[in-house]
This record gives structure tokens, C-alpha cells and sequence, in this order.
């Protein structure tokens, strides 16, 4: 695939770039080298390559995907404006609720 000066013009102008009308000859020069390099790969026979989800062998560590409380529960509920209830008074980590002034009569 070839692309002229007319094409990178038409290009330029739908992505607003300004490109100087003494540069599209190049830039078509090297838009169609890139195309025609792009077709070489398309030549290349991949049937019997496995798709890779990563270049490197590394696997991440993870963490196992459990739902917790953080176990925080008395260390948020200490930034409640108005005050926190407690579901247990002796266990403040066993949860709780905040407590809000009444904004609507």
C-alpha cells in the first residue's frame, strides 16, 4: 500500500495536525514504508505460536480474595463527627455505626 502527499494532507487535516505542504511528500515516504513493513509481519506464519500474556516468566504475587472488615472497626468509627454506637461496648472491633445530628425536621 502506497500513501501520496494528497493522502497524508487528508490525514493531517482529520486529526488536526498542521503539516506543512513541503513535509507530506516525506511523511508519505515513510508512512508507506511503515505500511508496507506492517504487510511483511502480516506474511509471517504464527499458527503454531501460543499467545503470551506477558514477555517475562514472572507471576505476580497475590493476595487470596477474601472479603474482610480490616479489622479496623474501632480506629474508623473514632473519626465519627457526631460519635459511634457499638455493637458490642466491651469489643469496639466487633463494628458499629456512626451517629449523625438529625439534619431534616
Amino acid at each position: 500500500m502506497s500513501i501520496d502527499a494528497a493522502t497524508v494532507a487528508k490525514i493531517a487535516r482529520l486529526a488536526r495536525l498542521k503539516v506543512p505542504e513541503e513535509e507530506q511528500a516525506r511523511l508519505a515516504g515513510e508512512l508507506s514504508g511503515i505500511l508496507s513493513w506492517i504487510e511483511q509481519l502480516n506474511e509471517v506464519d504464527t499458527a503454531n505460536v501460543e499467545p503470551l500474556a506477558s514477555v517475562s516468566d514472572v507471576t505476580l504475587p497475590m493476595r487470596p480474595d477474601a472479603i474482610t472488615d480490616g479489622g479496623i472497626a474501632a480506629r474508623v468509627l473514632a473519626n465519627a463527627p457526631g460519635g459511634a454506637v457499638y455493637l458490642d461496648p466491651a469489643d469496639p472491633n466487633a463494628g458499629g455505626f456512626f451517629t449523625v445530628p438529625k439534619v431534616v425536621e
